[in-house]
């Protein structure tokens, strides 16, 4: 895995508004998501090389922040296993949809 980014944002719209600009404007790949105090806090999660990476973390907030707001962000290059293995238990949750 090259990179990972997080993009933390407030609403379930603004999160999927976010996420498709994300995924439209770089090549990345969705990991996962997590929704938080009833889906009013959502960590949007996505891979692929650290500069695709980085522009898509860059156009979710940009994004987010137009509809409501990007509370956190960042772009780890390299993760460590053990975040790699924490973000595999969080999409497989989702690998049924």
């Amino acid at each position: 895995m090259g990179a990972i980014g997080i993009v933390e944002v407030v609403g379930v719209v603004s999160a999927f508004e976010a996420l498709d600009a994300m995924t439209k404007t770089s090549n990345v790949n969705i990991k996962t998501l997590e929704k938080k105090l009833g889906g009013r806090l959502v960590t949007l999660i996505i891979e692929g090389k650290v500069d695709d990476v980085t522009t898509a973390v860059d156009v979710g907030v940009y994004t987010a922040n137009k509809i409501t707001k990007c509370v956190a962000n960042a772009v780890i290059s390299k993760p460590h296993e053990e975040v790699i293995r924490l973000i595999e238990k969080s999409s497989a949750k989702y690998k049924e949809l």
